[in-house]
């Protein structure tokens, strides 16, 4: 009896002669995130991942647990093999169903045939498979409308398959078959939530952090560190960019009226994320804005603030509340580190009543007296890259 894992694709099967490509970065992406849980043999056919142990050091548990993390894919089944014969069907079902079948009470078998060399349909497959556990587990009656136990049976072109129920699989597309972005990584809930959306519909993401030491502390930036890391079991492996940010924040407290601190912060914050992305081959900007969640994030104040990139800038959470944010958080596991008491640069030199419908041209005036191309080079100069 061997174990197995089976993946099931998701959108990937829609796409037409470029499919092979996005099976490929999926491959790829299983194989990584099982480096260090054992040899493993990956491979994609059918429209379905194969993820097969090569040896008993091999750590299925924790690859099991590790792949409902990957995006791409829709549905998870730990699955037993057997050749291509009902009555080995029937038995490895009886065998490694043992703990489910005792369990349930009413069970049914579906069963697939991709494989149309199969003498028997479908149908029939599943009568012959359902006849044999219904011998062998008295207790556990058939019900085919309402079973509390479904038994998987799939019949492909390398082995016969036995299952029960899969578990969903994170969805959206594999990471880097959708190219590469910039996103704005903050020690708030919003951008670690925004940065796992853009990462499932198959984007390979650049986090950028602002650091203003010391009116933020070390422990912000270590808890921006911890953010991240979170977020590789989703995004695969990144290299967090922290700009020092001091300076600029400085002259404009010092040059600029207060009313437009934010709006002309988060301008600069735009203008080094685009000249990252220049350089990284990125091809848009992500962001954690939530429209009117605050002052810099109503429809005027987001215009002023693109205003000073050509890059598209990509806002998944724009229509959500914060409940809603706050549920996916939890979710991905970043809610409680993004709740630590350690302030970003957001906070900094907060106007007492900030500008929340200012027009361009007022923004563009007040920050008039700043020296912006050399603010923006000596950030980009001092950027400090740590690998997660």
């Amino acid at each position: 009896m061997n174990d197995i894992l089976l993946l099931k694709l998701g959108e990937i099967v829609l796409k037409g002669l470029n499919r092979r490509s996005f099976e490929a970065k999926l491959v790829g992406n299983v194989r990584r995130r099982l480096i260090g849980l054992g040899n493993f043999q990956v491979s994609c056919l059918q429209s379905t991942v194969y993820v097969e142990p090569l040896d008993e050091n091999a750590d299925m548990d924790a690859a099991f647990e590790a792949v409902q993390d990957v995006f791409g894919i829709v549905k998870i089944s730990r699955a037993s093999a057997c050749e291509k014969d009902k009555d080995a069907i029937a038995k490895l079902a009886i065998e490694c169903l043992r703990e489910d079948m005792l369990r349930a009470k009413s069970f049914k078998v579906e069963s697939k045939r991709s494989d149309k060399r199969f003498p028997m349909t479908s149908i029939q497959l599943s009568q012959y498979v359902g006849g044999e556990l219904a011998e062998a587990y008295p207790n556990c009656v058939v019900d085919v409308h309402n079973p509390e136990l479904t038994v998987n049976v799939e019949v492909r072109d390398l082995a016969a398959y036995v299952h029960a129920q899969p578990v969903d699989g994170a969805g959206g597309m594999p990471v880097g078959s959708n190219g590469i972005a910039v996103s704005l990584l903050s020690g708030g809930i919003d951008s670690p939530v925004s940065t796992y959306m853009i990462a499932k519909r198959g984007v390979r993401l650049i986090p950028v952090h602002f650091f203003s030491f010391p009116y933020t502390s070390q422990q912000a930036k270590e808890k921006v560190i911890e953010l991240g890391k979170i977020l590789t079991a989703y995004c695969g492996a990144m290299t967090l960019e922290v700009v020092p940010f001091t300076h600029i924040q400085e002259e404009i407290r010092d040059k600029c009226p207060e009313e437009y601190f934010t709006l002309i912060m988060r301008r600069f914050m735009m203008r080094i994320a685009q000249e990252i992305a220049n350089r990284t081959g990125a091809r848009a900007i992500v962001t954690g804005e939530n429209l009117g969640q605050v002052a810099s994030q109503t429809m005027e104040a987001m215009a002023s603030t693109q205003a000073v990139i050509s890059l598209p800038v990509l806002q998944p959470l724009v229509g959500m509340d914060k409940e809603e944010i706050v549920r996916f958080a939890r979710k991905i596991g970043t809610f409680e580190t993004s709740i630590l008491p350690y302030e970003d640069c957001c906070t900094v030199f907060t106007p007492r009543h900030p500008r929340t419908h200012p027009k361009l041209e007022e923004v563009e005036r007040a920050e008039a007296a700043l020296a912006v191309e050399e603010l923006v080079a000596e950030a980009l100069k001092g950027i400090e890259q740590i690998r997660l």
